[in-house]
């Protein structure tokens, strides 16, 4: 056990100083659109391990830099890029209108009286079977929007309902970066946090389905039309989503809806050869940013444990929280605040792992509960932060459909990351965790 030295957090408060500040004066004191997206936030890593690297001079340049490979080259960290890149590989052979498909689908077959409902519905399965939240957000939106305006729900309602169903699968998803981060993170199966997550996430689904119904019951609306859609599209996501709930490895769940994938839109003429190949790049270059920052998290963080830090932080941890369930809140605080700093859940759960796992071992806390909590409350802060990429792609939605609409008249209804806070409180300190056989 390294010697406890809070110094050596130095890094992460220049990190945090860094992001927060310039993505706050962007975003609000400048005006710019996606302001916190306007922040290279693979600059700000690099300027943090500067910090990390000018500490702790009784250690050469070379030393540090044979820690910082030693961190890169962990088993859960190459498991986890490989894993990033498949998954990027998957969303960009499947495509959007395999996504409009299924919207398309289930508005078709219901009243426009349960319009919203089938919303959340339709955002939970896609979030889930696609594994991005802001790819949800993307395709529904607009048909959110389009709801909206014909039928004559609330603007709010209707977007609301939209983030906190991609949220719902951003945080079960097994091709989710959440998931990836979380479970290769903590050294878990990922069916096994799936049904510990789906325990809290399902209450709470359906606590908010019900509200929304309640609302929708009361309001005066209109009749919706719908456009053409193909179901064939959809196969590649419940193959992958059946796949990862039966326990089948991820490697081969991905593999096998990357295939399949590449079979139904030749074969369909949805996509040419070329344009699979590129639509294939595009979705390895989306998940390239987040890979990177796993590897400069994993070498950061190797300098940090050396200096003394995580065990500083894991001191003043143990004076706050005393006892399993606080230690169980203590890890979801943890990572909720790295989300706020970073305004990215996934980076959040990257960079809270390490202390996680080092916290999770000190109170006795099981790994797919730990890899739960720390998805669980990622999502629940990104769900609601006013300045998170899933509200503002949202606003941008809207905004392009020529209409305005603020933030916080959004977070009043985003009622399932409210539902889901409660949900996760109930389950850490009201109904103990099983034991693992």
């Amino acid at each position: 056990m390294k010697k406890s030295n809070a110094w050596a957090l130095l890094p992460i408060g220049v990190f945090i100083l860094l992001y927060l500040g310039l993505g706050i004066t962007f975003e609000y004191a400048l005006k710019i659109p996606m302001g916190f997206y306007k922040v290279p936030i693979i600059l700000i890593f690099l300027v943090a391990i500067l910090v990390a690297l000018l500490q702790n001079r009784a250690l050469t340049f070379d030393k540090k830099l044979e820690l910082m490979g030693k961190g890169i080259a962990d088993k859960n960290i190459i498991t986890m890029l490989l894993i990033f890149l498949l998954a990027g590989i998957f969303v960009g052979v499947v495509g959007r209108s395999s996504a409009e498909s299924v919207a398309y689908f289930v508005l078709s077959i219901f009243p426009p009286r349960f319009a919203v409902v089938v919303i959340f519905i339709v955002s939970c399965f896609l979030s889930t079977a696609m594994g991005t939240s802001v790819g949800t957000i993307t395709l529904i939106t607009p048909i959110a929007v389009a709801i909206s305006v014909t039928s004559g729900f609330s603007l709010p309602l209707c977007v609301g309902t939209v983030i906190g169903g991609a949220m719902f699968g951003d945080n079960l998803s097994f091709v989710s970066d959440t998931t990836i981060a979380a479970c290769n993170g903590q050294g878990c199966q990922m069916k096994d946090k799936f049904r510990a997550n789906f325990l809290i996430a399902l209450p709470a689904a359906v606590v908010t389905l019900i509200l929304v119904l309640i609302l929708s019951l009361n309001a005066d609306i209109k009749p919706i039309d719908s456009k053409p859609y193909n179901l064939i599209h959809v196969i590649p996501y419940v193959l992958v989503l059946i796949g990862g709930i039966i326990g089948i490895n991820v490697f081969l769940v991905l593999l096998g809806g990357i295939l399949t994938g590449c079979i139904i839109m030749l074969a369909s003429g949805a996509a040419s050869f070329p344009a699979l190949l590129e639509n294939v790049g595009t979705g390895i270059g989306g998940m390239l940013e987040t890979s990177m920052v796993a590897i400069l998290v994993a070498a950061l963080c190797a300098l940090i444990r050396e200096g003394g830090g995580f065990e500083a932080l894991l001191n003043g941890i143990r004076r706050l929280f005393k006892g399993k369930k606080a230690g169980s809140l203590g890890i979801g605080l943890l990572v909720g605040l790295m989300d706020v700093a970073t305004a990215n859940n996934t980076v959040a759960i990257v960079m809270a792992n390490p202390i996680a796992l080092e916290m999770a071992r000190e109170y006795g806390i099981t790994p797919k509960r730990t890899a739960s909590i720390l998805d669980t409350f990622s999502c629940i802060f990104q769900g609601v932060l006013p300045y998170g990429a899933q509200m503002l792609v949202a606003l941008s939605a809207v905004s392009a459909m020529g209409y305005s609409l603020s933030a916080f008249t959004v977070i009043a209804n985003l009622f399932y990351p409210m539902i889901l806070l409660v949900s996760s409180l109930v389950f850490m300190f009201l109904i103990p965790e099983r034991k693992s056989k």
